[in-house]
Protein backbone atom coordinates (compact mmCIF):
# COMPACT_ATOMS: atom_id res chain seq x y z
CA UNK A 1 0.00 0.00 0.00
CA UNK A 2 1.44 3.36 -0.94
CA UNK A 3 1.60 5.87 1.88
CA UNK A 4 -1.19 8.41 1.98
CA UNK A 5 0.78 11.16 3.66
CA UNK A 6 3.57 12.59 1.52
CA UNK A 7 6.70 14.11 2.95
CA UNK A 8 6.55 17.85 3.33
CA UNK A 9 9.71 18.18 1.33
CA UNK A 10 8.19 16.75 -1.83
CA UNK A 11 6.81 19.03 -4.48
CA UNK A 12 3.07 19.23 -4.80
CA UNK A 13 1.24 19.39 -8.09
CA UNK A 14 0.60 23.03 -8.96
CA UNK A 15 -2.97 24.19 -9.24
CA UNK A 16 -4.15 27.24 -11.14
CA UNK A 17 -4.62 30.42 -9.17
CA UNK A 18 -8.25 31.22 -8.63
CA UNK A 19 -9.22 34.82 -8.04
CA UNK A 20 -12.30 36.07 -6.25
CA UNK A 21 -14.82 34.71 -5.79
CA UNK A 22 -13.16 31.77 -4.07
CA UNK A 23 -14.10 28.29 -5.23
CA UNK A 24 -16.79 26.74 -3.06
CA UNK A 25 -15.65 24.35 -0.36
CA UNK A 26 -11.99 25.34 -0.55
CA UNK A 27 -9.61 28.03 0.60
CA UNK A 28 -8.75 30.69 -1.93
CA UNK A 29 -5.17 30.26 -3.12
CA UNK A 30 -3.01 33.37 -3.09
CA UNK A 31 0.41 34.00 -4.56
CA UNK A 32 3.04 35.51 -2.31
CA UNK A 33 5.87 37.75 -3.51
CA UNK A 34 8.11 34.69 -3.81
CA UNK A 35 5.62 32.97 -6.10
CA UNK A 36 4.55 30.37 -3.52
CA UNK A 37 0.93 29.66 -2.89
CA UNK A 38 -0.43 30.81 0.40
CA UNK A 39 -3.75 29.29 1.54
CA UNK A 40 -6.34 31.58 3.01
CA UNK A 41 -6.54 31.24 6.78
CA UNK A 42 -10.03 30.60 8.08
CA UNK A 43 -11.68 31.77 11.25
CA UNK A 44 -13.27 28.89 13.12
CA UNK A 45 -16.18 29.42 15.50
CA UNK A 46 -15.46 28.04 18.96
CA UNK A 47 -11.77 27.55 18.18
CA UNK A 48 -10.73 28.00 21.82
CA UNK A 49 -13.06 25.22 22.95
CA UNK A 50 -11.73 22.96 20.19
CA UNK A 51 -8.12 23.55 21.25
CA UNK A 52 -8.81 23.07 24.96
CA UNK A 53 -11.18 20.08 24.83
CA UNK A 54 -11.27 18.39 21.43
CA UNK A 55 -7.78 18.72 19.98
CA UNK A 56 -5.93 16.62 22.62
CA UNK A 57 -8.39 13.72 22.17
CA UNK A 58 -8.30 14.12 18.39
CA UNK A 59 -4.50 13.93 18.38
CA UNK A 60 -4.39 10.96 20.74
CA UNK A 61 -6.92 8.96 18.71
CA UNK A 62 -5.29 9.88 15.40
CA UNK A 63 -1.90 8.72 16.69
CA UNK A 64 -3.41 5.40 17.83
CA UNK A 65 -5.04 4.81 14.44
CA UNK A 66 -1.87 5.63 12.51
CA UNK A 67 0.17 3.38 14.80
CA UNK A 68 -2.29 0.56 14.06
CA UNK A 69 -1.64 0.98 10.33
CA UNK A 70 -4.78 2.85 9.27
CA UNK A 71 -4.35 5.29 6.37
CA UNK A 72 -4.58 8.88 7.46
CA UNK A 73 -7.61 9.62 5.25
CA UNK A 74 -9.56 6.74 6.78
CA UNK A 75 -8.45 7.84 10.26
CA UNK A 76 -9.65 11.38 9.69
CA UNK A 77 -12.95 10.15 8.28
CA UNK A 78 -13.50 8.07 11.44
CA UNK A 79 -12.62 10.99 13.71
CA UNK A 80 -14.92 13.26 11.74
CA UNK A 81 -17.81 10.89 12.39
CA UNK A 82 -16.95 10.49 16.07
CA UNK A 83 -16.52 14.12 17.08
CA UNK A 84 -19.45 15.75 18.84
CA UNK A 85 -18.31 19.32 18.19
CA UNK A 86 -20.23 20.72 15.17
CA UNK A 87 -17.54 23.37 14.64
CA UNK A 88 -14.75 20.78 14.48
CA UNK A 89 -16.43 18.43 11.98
CA UNK A 90 -16.04 20.71 8.92
CA UNK A 91 -12.42 21.39 9.88
CA UNK A 92 -11.58 17.68 9.85
CA UNK A 93 -13.55 17.24 6.64
CA UNK A 94 -11.60 19.99 4.88
CA UNK A 95 -8.25 18.61 6.09
CA UNK A 96 -9.22 15.16 4.77
CA UNK A 97 -10.29 16.65 1.42
CA UNK A 98 -6.99 18.54 1.08
CA UNK A 99 -5.00 15.35 1.74
CA UNK A 100 -7.07 13.45 -0.83
CA UNK A 101 -6.16 16.19 -3.32
CA UNK A 102 -2.45 15.53 -2.75
CA UNK A 103 -1.61 17.98 0.05
CA UNK A 104 0.63 16.84 2.89
CA UNK A 105 -0.92 16.62 6.34
CA UNK A 106 1.07 19.55 7.72
CA UNK A 107 0.09 21.76 4.77
CA UNK A 108 -3.54 20.73 5.18
CA UNK A 109 -3.48 22.03 8.75
CA UNK A 110 -2.18 25.49 7.85
CA UNK A 111 -5.51 27.09 6.80
CA UNK A 112 -6.75 26.65 10.40
CA UNK A 113 -4.18 28.47 12.60
CA UNK A 114 -6.70 29.17 15.37
CA UNK A 115 -7.05 25.39 15.86
CA UNK A 116 -3.68 24.01 14.78
CA UNK A 117 -0.96 26.30 16.08
CA UNK A 118 2.40 26.89 14.46
CA UNK A 119 3.87 24.50 17.03
CA UNK A 120 1.43 21.76 15.98
CA UNK A 121 2.06 22.26 12.25
CA UNK A 122 5.85 22.31 12.61
CA UNK A 123 5.91 19.17 14.74
CA UNK A 124 3.70 17.35 12.23
CA UNK A 125 5.98 18.49 9.40
CA UNK A 126 8.98 17.15 11.31
CA UNK A 127 7.21 13.83 11.81
CA UNK A 128 6.40 13.61 8.10
CA UNK A 129 9.98 14.35 7.14
CA UNK A 130 11.40 11.81 9.58
CA UNK A 131 8.82 9.13 8.75
CA UNK A 132 7.53 9.12 12.35
CA UNK A 133 4.17 10.80 11.99
CA UNK A 134 2.29 8.54 14.42
CA UNK A 135 4.95 8.91 17.11
CA UNK A 136 5.11 12.68 16.61
CA UNK A 137 1.34 13.14 16.85
CA UNK A 138 1.33 10.99 19.99
CA UNK A 139 3.98 13.31 21.43
CA UNK A 140 1.89 16.33 20.42
CA UNK A 141 -1.14 14.79 22.13
CA UNK A 142 0.82 14.33 25.36
CA UNK A 143 2.05 17.90 25.17
CA UNK A 144 -1.46 19.26 24.61
CA UNK A 145 -2.88 17.15 27.44
CA UNK A 146 -0.18 18.38 29.82
CA UNK A 147 -0.73 22.00 28.79
CA UNK A 148 -4.50 21.69 29.19
CA UNK A 149 -4.09 20.09 32.63
CA UNK A 150 -1.77 22.85 33.81
CA UNK A 151 -4.08 25.52 32.39
CA UNK A 152 -7.03 24.03 34.27
CA UNK A 153 -5.07 24.03 37.52
CA UNK A 154 -4.02 27.67 37.09
CA UNK A 155 -7.58 28.66 36.23
CA UNK A 156 -8.98 26.72 39.18
CA UNK A 157 -6.48 28.28 41.57
CA UNK A 158 -7.34 31.80 40.39
CA UNK A 159 -11.10 31.31 40.32
CA UNK A 160 -11.60 31.12 44.09
CA UNK A 161 -9.76 34.38 44.96
CA UNK A 162 -11.57 36.26 42.19
CA UNK A 163 -14.96 35.02 43.38
CA UNK A 164 -14.24 35.95 46.99
CA UNK A 165 -13.02 39.42 46.00
CA UNK A 166 -16.10 40.01 43.86
CA UNK A 167 -18.36 38.91 46.71
CA UNK A 168 -16.54 41.22 49.13
CA UNK A 169 -16.92 44.19 46.76
CA UNK A 170 -20.60 43.49 46.10
CA UNK A 171 -21.37 43.14 49.82
CA UNK A 172 -19.48 46.32 50.65
CA UNK A 173 -21.20 48.31 47.88
CA UNK A 174 -24.61 46.92 48.89
CA UNK A 175 -24.11 47.85 52.54
CA UNK A 176 -22.89 51.35 51.68
CA UNK A 177 -25.68 52.09 49.20
CA UNK A 178 -28.68 50.53 50.92
CA UNK A 179 -27.97 49.88 54.61
CA UNK A 180 -25.84 52.85 55.65
CA UNK A 181 -28.46 55.46 54.53
CA UNK A 182 -31.03 53.82 56.87
CA UNK A 183 -28.68 54.13 59.81
CA UNK A 184 -27.70 57.67 58.74
CA UNK A 185 -31.34 58.80 58.93
CA UNK A 186 -31.64 57.25 62.36
CA UNK A 187 -28.41 58.90 63.56
CA UNK A 188 -29.58 62.31 62.24
CA UNK A 189 -32.36 62.34 64.83
CA UNK A 190 -29.77 62.46 67.61
CA UNK A 191 -28.59 65.88 66.50
CA UNK A 192 -25.03 65.20 67.56
CA UNK A 193 -21.75 64.67 65.74
CA UNK A 194 -21.12 61.07 64.83
CA UNK A 195 -17.87 59.21 65.50
CA UNK A 196 -15.29 59.83 62.77
CA UNK A 197 -15.43 56.29 61.25
CA UNK A 198 -19.24 56.41 61.08
CA UNK A 199 -19.23 59.92 59.59
CA UNK A 200 -16.70 58.80 56.95
CA UNK A 201 -18.93 55.86 56.05
CA UNK A 202 -22.02 58.12 55.80
CA UNK A 203 -20.12 60.62 53.62
CA UNK A 204 -18.93 57.77 51.40
CA UNK A 205 -22.51 56.53 51.05
CA UNK A 206 -23.77 60.01 50.11
CA UNK A 207 -20.98 60.45 47.58
CA UNK A 208 -21.59 57.07 45.94
CA UNK A 209 -25.35 57.69 45.72
CA UNK A 210 -24.83 61.15 44.21
CA UNK A 211 -21.97 60.21 41.86
CA UNK A 212 -22.69 56.50 41.34
CA UNK A 213 -23.30 56.75 37.60
CA UNK A 214 -20.14 58.78 37.11
CA UNK A 215 -18.13 56.27 39.13
CA UNK A 216 -19.55 53.37 37.11
CA UNK A 217 -18.84 55.18 33.83
CA UNK A 218 -15.30 55.91 35.00
CA UNK A 219 -14.70 52.25 35.86
CA UNK A 220 -16.06 51.08 32.51
CA UNK A 221 -13.97 53.68 30.67
CA UNK A 222 -10.85 52.66 32.58
CA UNK A 223 -11.42 48.98 31.75
CA UNK A 224 -11.90 49.76 28.05
CA UNK A 225 -8.78 51.94 27.88
CA UNK A 226 -6.78 49.36 29.84
CA UNK A 227 -7.81 46.56 27.48
CA UNK A 228 -6.90 48.63 24.42
CA UNK A 229 -3.54 49.51 25.95
CA UNK A 230 -2.95 45.88 26.89
CA UNK A 231 -3.66 44.84 23.29
CA UNK A 232 -0.76 46.99 22.03
CA UNK A 233 2.74 45.53 21.82
CA UNK A 234 4.21 48.07 24.23
CA UNK A 235 1.33 47.67 26.67
CA UNK A 236 1.49 43.88 26.67
CA UNK A 237 5.27 43.93 27.11
CA UNK A 238 5.10 46.45 29.98
CA UNK A 239 2.34 44.51 31.72
CA UNK A 240 4.15 41.18 31.38
CA UNK A 241 7.33 42.77 32.75
CA UNK A 242 5.39 44.02 35.79
CA UNK A 243 3.91 40.55 36.25
CA UNK A 244 7.39 39.07 36.52
CA UNK A 245 8.31 41.61 39.21
CA UNK A 246 5.19 41.02 41.29
CA UNK A 247 5.85 39.54 44.75
CA UNK A 248 5.12 35.80 45.04
CA UNK A 249 3.09 35.66 41.83
CA UNK A 250 6.09 36.87 39.80
CA UNK A 251 7.99 33.68 40.66
CA UNK A 252 4.96 31.59 39.72
CA UNK A 253 4.63 33.35 36.35
CA UNK A 254 8.36 32.94 35.68
CA UNK A 255 8.25 29.20 36.40
CA UNK A 256 5.13 28.81 34.29
CA UNK A 257 6.81 30.58 31.35
CA UNK A 258 9.96 28.48 31.85
CA UNK A 259 7.91 25.26 31.83
CA UNK A 260 6.15 26.25 28.61
CA UNK A 261 9.39 27.28 26.89
CA UNK A 262 11.32 24.17 27.91
CA UNK A 263 8.54 21.73 26.99
CA UNK A 264 7.76 23.40 23.66
CA UNK A 265 11.43 23.76 22.68
CA UNK A 266 12.11 20.11 23.57
CA UNK A 267 9.22 18.87 21.42
CA UNK A 268 10.24 20.98 18.44
CA UNK A 269 13.91 20.01 18.59
CA UNK A 270 13.01 16.33 18.93
CA UNK A 271 10.76 16.66 15.86
CA UNK A 272 13.65 18.01 13.79
CA UNK A 273 12.49 21.63 13.55
CA UNK A 274 15.46 24.00 12.91
CA UNK A 275 16.60 25.64 16.12
CA UNK A 276 15.94 29.21 14.96
CA UNK A 277 12.36 28.34 14.04
CA UNK A 278 11.99 26.39 17.28
CA UNK A 279 13.12 29.43 19.28
CA UNK A 280 10.64 31.70 17.53
CA UNK A 281 7.75 29.31 18.16
CA UNK A 282 8.81 28.62 21.75
CA UNK A 283 9.05 32.34 22.50
CA UNK A 284 5.40 32.75 21.55
CA UNK A 285 4.39 29.73 23.62
CA UNK A 286 5.71 31.15 26.91
CA UNK A 287 2.64 33.33 27.41
CA UNK A 288 4.80 36.25 28.56
CA UNK A 289 6.10 38.92 26.17
CA UNK A 290 9.09 39.80 28.36
CA UNK A 291 10.28 36.19 28.52
CA UNK A 292 9.59 35.78 24.80
CA UNK A 293 11.77 38.79 23.98
CA UNK A 294 14.68 37.31 25.95
CA UNK A 295 14.38 34.07 23.99
CA UNK A 296 14.16 35.87 20.65
CA UNK A 297 17.19 38.00 21.53
CA UNK A 298 19.11 34.80 22.28
CA UNK A 299 18.75 33.81 18.62
CA UNK A 300 21.48 36.32 17.83
CA UNK A 301 23.98 34.15 19.70
CA UNK A 302 22.78 31.07 17.82
CA UNK A 303 23.04 32.85 14.46
CA UNK A 304 26.64 33.69 15.33
CA UNK A 305 27.37 30.03 16.00
CA UNK A 306 27.43 30.33 19.80
CA UNK A 307 25.46 27.99 22.09
CA UNK A 308 21.93 29.05 22.96
CA UNK A 309 22.78 29.01 26.66
CA UNK A 310 25.34 31.79 26.14
CA UNK A 311 22.57 34.09 24.94
CA UNK A 312 20.44 33.37 28.00
CA UNK A 313 23.10 33.72 30.71
CA UNK A 314 22.37 36.55 33.14
CA UNK A 315 18.76 37.03 31.97
CA UNK A 316 16.55 37.42 35.05
CA UNK A 317 13.40 36.58 33.08
CA UNK A 318 14.34 32.89 33.08
CA UNK A 319 15.42 30.76 36.07
CA UNK A 320 19.20 30.21 36.23
CA UNK A 321 18.72 26.45 36.56
CA UNK A 322 17.08 26.30 33.15
CA UNK A 323 20.11 27.96 31.55
CA UNK A 324 22.53 25.62 33.33
CA UNK A 325 20.54 22.54 32.30
CA UNK A 326 20.40 23.83 28.73
CA UNK A 327 24.17 24.26 28.70
CA UNK A 328 24.58 20.69 29.96
CA UNK A 329 22.27 19.45 27.23
CA UNK A 330 24.27 21.29 24.58
CA UNK A 331 27.51 19.68 25.79
CA UNK A 332 26.05 16.17 25.78
CA UNK A 333 24.06 16.61 22.57
CA UNK A 334 20.78 15.84 24.33
CA UNK A 335 19.08 19.22 24.33
CA UNK A 336 15.60 17.83 23.74
CA UNK A 337 15.88 15.26 26.54
CA UNK A 338 17.34 17.77 28.99
CA UNK A 339 14.78 20.48 28.21
CA UNK A 340 11.95 17.98 28.44
CA UNK A 341 13.14 17.12 31.96
CA UNK A 342 13.35 20.83 32.79
CA UNK A 343 9.82 21.36 31.51
CA UNK A 344 8.52 18.50 33.68
CA UNK A 345 10.39 19.88 36.69
CA UNK A 346 8.92 23.37 36.37
CA UNK A 347 5.45 21.98 35.68
CA UNK A 348 5.69 20.16 39.02
CA UNK A 349 7.01 23.34 40.65
CA UNK A 350 4.06 25.35 39.30
CA UNK A 351 1.57 22.76 40.56
CA UNK A 352 3.21 22.75 44.00
CA UNK A 353 3.20 26.55 44.18
CA UNK A 354 -0.43 26.70 43.08
CA UNK A 355 -1.43 24.23 45.78
CA UNK A 356 0.49 26.22 48.40
CA UNK A 357 -0.90 29.57 47.27
CA UNK A 358 -4.44 28.24 47.20
CA UNK A 359 -4.20 26.89 50.75
CA UNK A 360 -2.62 30.15 51.90
CA UNK A 361 -5.05 32.43 50.08
CA UNK A 362 -8.19 30.79 51.44
CA UNK A 363 -7.76 31.96 55.07
CA UNK A 364 -6.32 35.32 53.96
CA UNK A 365 -9.31 36.01 51.74
CA UNK A 366 -11.72 35.05 54.48
CA UNK A 367 -9.93 37.46 56.83
CA UNK A 368 -10.09 40.15 54.13
CA UNK A 369 -13.81 39.53 53.64
CA UNK A 370 -14.33 39.69 57.40
CA UNK A 371 -12.40 42.96 57.71
CA UNK A 372 -14.38 44.65 54.92
CA UNK A 373 -17.83 43.53 56.04
CA UNK A 374 -17.03 43.62 59.73
CA UNK A 375 -15.49 47.08 59.47
CA UNK A 376 -18.60 48.49 57.82
CA UNK A 377 -20.88 46.87 60.42
CA UNK A 378 -18.79 48.18 63.33
CA UNK A 379 -18.81 51.69 61.85
CA UNK A 380 -22.60 51.57 61.59
CA UNK A 381 -23.14 50.32 65.12
CA UNK A 382 -20.45 52.48 66.76
CA UNK A 383 -22.91 55.33 67.59
CA UNK A 384 -25.29 52.80 69.14
CA UNK A 385 -22.46 51.49 71.32
CA UNK A 386 -22.00 55.11 72.48
CA UNK A 387 -25.71 55.84 72.66
CA UNK A 388 -25.55 57.23 76.16
CA UNK A 389 -22.81 59.72 75.27
CA UNK A 390 -24.53 60.83 72.06
CA UNK A 391 -28.00 61.31 73.64
CA UNK A 392 -26.88 62.96 76.91
CA UNK A 393 -24.17 65.12 75.39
Amino acid sequence: MSPVVRLSGTASKPTPHVGPPAPPGGAQAKLTASGKKKPQRKRIAGAKKIVDKDLPNFSRQLAAMLSAGMPIVASLETLQEQTDNPNFKPVIAKIRANIENGTSFSEALKPFPTVFSELYVNMVRGGETGGQLAETISRVAGFLEGSAKLKRKVKSAMTYPVIVLCIAILIAVGLILFIVPVFAGMFAEFGRDLPAPTQFLVDTSDFMKARGLYILAGIIGFVIIFKKWKATKSGAFTLDTLYLRAPVFGILIQKLAAARFASTFAQLVHSGVPILSALEISAGATGNKAVGKVILDARIAVEKGDPLSSGLIGQSALPPMLVRMLAAGEKTGKIDEMMNNVGDFYNDEVETMLAGLTSMLEPLLMVFLGIIVGGIVICMFLPIFKMGEVVSG
